[in-house]
């Protein structure tokens, strides 16, 4: 059936797409809601809302529907895709074989904009028959009616336009035979089971009872919006040197510049930057968030605004605005692009608190509420209240937005967009992508699924996620199944190991192996991933009662010996600089909806693959990865580990070669497999199965 398609002259790649034709539809009766082959829960969908699903180009997208008629005849079903530049593919969709009517195919869309896709279920004649056919012929049950009717539907067959002129010879001859007494009912089974008659019927099937399902869309972003690797850091602390007397002085757009070599070496794609603009000075806060600030505190940078300006400038230390130009255009040059942080608040000195005091919401004792997220409490920021003038607050959000966006900027990662109205954000993303569908938003929403999965629906290419609290192997496999099933038809996670307000006891105790073993998670789960600076130099000492880095960069500046630490052996920069090489290198760990969980006996060791087809794959070539991890980062375990390698296409109990693409060792394994991992020497298996020759 298959039509491999990986020409550069077509917007998909798919394992399934079969030759365009008409469909005509079956006459519905005008008197039933119900069609001929009814079509339901048709996928990739959104929920909730009337929004989009998405994908970003190249991504393998499962296209599902549920589909059946009544009785046993044998039913297809189709998909047709239309691409932004109109062009039209057809691809035919496989039984799950679940007993619940679900159909399914994989397409990889490549190009951008808005696809519209429809499925079209019909009654397969051909199948009907070769199934019928095959057991009472076989049987000697009615096979001279069996015969006929095979040769009236080849007939017919033979008779359509669009059938190639050597299917059509072939059909005709197959006809004659079947008609012929003297062909003894043996070859004429052979007829039944021909694979070239069978693969020509199921590129160009005969079809009857059409039914057509409604046209849906599909929007397909670039694929920075699915696929990256984040670094993090503070532009002011890089570069930032400590003078005689004690004190520090802070780098700028220009000293961190420098440290660009380094995190593109590592293999970081996205360098996401905390916000940049002037920092209050009213109700600063001093060193681990203390309300006695000293003179040379820095301020958190989330304190947004002073007398110096607010979103739309940035701080006077770190240089001016040229700078920030030069050091986007030094990133490029590196092959990084730079995220900018847009947190919609103000310090209690930003202009628009004197400006606009309607923008914030003001207590009965006349004083602005500031942000609180008990226990934590952030008095040097006031939240912003979008309900007294929201068409003045779009207004100057979207000049920001465009502000930043012509300084180079064309990712923004949103600070708390769960504590801003949804439909603020969907208007903010629409109209920016409609004018920039570069442009790329992460949601940080650490919340409730019900608004994190709403604001991805409503429009966020990525969002935050629960990953970095899911640690054991049972909540691990839940979150995993989670993010890369139905949802992931719009929610992408943005797999973060850590941030500067997120230092998990996972981390803060489980040593060098727990570093080791998050980071391989995050880089080989999901499309993308984060990581903020200081990961590689495992700081892991916590502020006494919090989830929070003691001596929090958030409010002082940190100067870092990165060099001496690889030096001494002290940094895992090069294990980061090797998973990135094996995401370079591997377009299956790219994905995220190919993931599936296999099973362990131990509790503590996680078990999963990741398939890519070779028809699906920019390489052209089968790519299969298997993860095999010890969570528990204060233990060796040994166990057996159970795959279900029909995934990729290897029966059970075949052996099969695999390569650890963090060591080198090689296996032959098969679907049970010892493994024995040290948490304290090398926790994680990265598994690459070689194509047999």
């Amino acid at each position: 059936m298959v039509t491999s398609s990986r020409s550069a002259s077509r917007p998909w790649r798919s394992a399934s797409s079969i030759p365009v034709r008409d469909a005509r539809p079956f006459q519905p009766d005008r008197d039933t809601t119900a069609t001929r082959i009814p079509l339901s829960e048709p996928a990739p969908t959104v929920p909730f809302g009337a929004y989009r699903p998405k994908a970003f180009a190249g991504e393998a997208v499962p296209f599902r529907v549920t589909a059946f008629r009544e009785g046993h005849d044998i039913i297809g079903v189709h998909v047709r895709l239309t691409a932004p530049s109109g062009d039209v593919s057809l691809h035919r969709l496989r039984a799950l074989g679940d007993g619940l009517d679900h159909w399914q195919t994989l397409v990889a869309p490549l190009e951008e904009g808005d696809w519209s896709f429809r499925f079209e279920s019909f009654a397969d004649d051909f199948a009907t028959w070769q199934h019928a056919a095959d057991l009472k012929i076989a049987a000697g049950v009615d096979a001279p009616l069996m015969r006929e009717a095979g040769a009236r539907l080849f007939e017919q067959a033979a008779r359509e336009r669009s059938r190639p002129v050597a299917h059509k010879r072939t059909l005709k001859g197959a006809a004659e035979a079947l008609r012929d007494e003297t062909v003894p009912d043996a070859a004429a089974l052979d007829i039944v089971r021909d694979d070239a008659i069978a693969h020509g019927f199921a590129e160009r099937p005969l079809m009857s009872l059409v039914t057509i399902g409604e046209q849906q869309t599909l929007r397909v972003e670039r694929e920075r919006a699915g696929v990256g690797a984040w670094y993090e850091f503070f532009p002011r602390s890089e570069g930032a040197r400590r003078l005689k007397d004690g004190t520090i002085r802070p780098g700028t757009f220009r000293s961190a510049i420098k440290r660009l070599p380094a995190v593109a070496e590592m293999g970081f794609q996205v360098l996401y930057l905390p916000p940049i603009h002037p920092i209050g000075r009213r109700n600063r806060k001093g060193r681990n968030n203390t309300l006695d600030a000293r003179p040379e505190d820095p301020g958190s940078p989330w304190a947004i605004g002073s007398a110096e300006g607010g979103h739309d400038t940035v701080h006077p230390d770190l240089g001016s605005m040229a700078d920030f130009r030069a050091f986007v255009r030094a990133a490029r040059d590196a092959g990084i692009e730079v995220a900018l942080d847009l947190a919609l608040q103000a310090a209690p000195d930003h202009p628009w608190v004197a400006e606009h005091p309607e923008w914030f919401t003001t207590l009965p004792d006349g004083s602005i509420a500031y942000a609180e997220n008990p226990p934590k409490k952030y008095q040097d920021i006031y939240p912003v209240n979008f309900d007294n003038d929201p068409e003045g607050i779009r207004a100057e959000v979207l000049r920001i937005v465009l502000l930043w966006i012509s300084q180079g900027v064309k990712i923004f990662r949103v600070d708390n967009p769960h504590t801003k109205p949804l439909q603020f954000w969907e208007w903010l993303i629409r109209t920016v992508n409609a004018a920039h569908p570069e442009v790329v938003f992460l949601a940080e929403a650490f919340t409730r699924p019900a608004p994190l999965l709403s604001l991805a629906a409503a429009g966020f290419q990525q969002s935050y996620s629960y990953f970095t609290w899911r640690n054991t192997k049972a909540q691990l496999e839940e979150f995993l199944a989670w993010i890369s099933g139905d949802i992931a038809d719009y929610m992408r996670p943005n797999l973060f190991v850590n941030t500067p307000d997120i230092l998990t006891e996972y981390l803060q105790f489980g040593g060098r192996p727990a570093y080791r073993v998050r980071a391989a998670l995050a880089a080989t789960a999901g499309g993308s991933y984060g990581v903020y600076a200081g990961y590689e130099l495992y700081e892991n000492v916590a502020r006494p009662g919090s989830e929070e880095n003691i001596d929090n960069e958030k409010y002082e500046y940190k100067v870092r010996d990165w060099a001496g630490a690889i030096e001494r052996g002290d940094s895992l920069a090069p294990f980061l600089t090797r998973l990135n090489e094996i995401r370079a290198a591997h377009p299956a760990l790219r994905q995220l909806r190919n993931l599936a969980i296999h099973w362990s006996d131990d509790d503590a060791i996680l078990v999963y693959s990741k398939h890519l087809d070779a028809a699906l794959s920019p390489t052209g070539r089968n790519d299969t990865i298997i993860v095999v991890a010890n969570v528990d980062p204060h233990s060796v375990r040994e166990t057996m580990v159970h795959l279900d390698t029909r995934i990729w296409g290897v029966e059970p109990g075949t052996p099969f070669e695999v390569r650890d693409l963090v060591t080198g060792a090689e296996w032959t394994w098969s679907d049970h497999n010892f493994v024995r991992l040290d948490s304290f020497h090398e926790p994680v298996h990265i598994l690459h199965v070689k194509e047999s020759q």
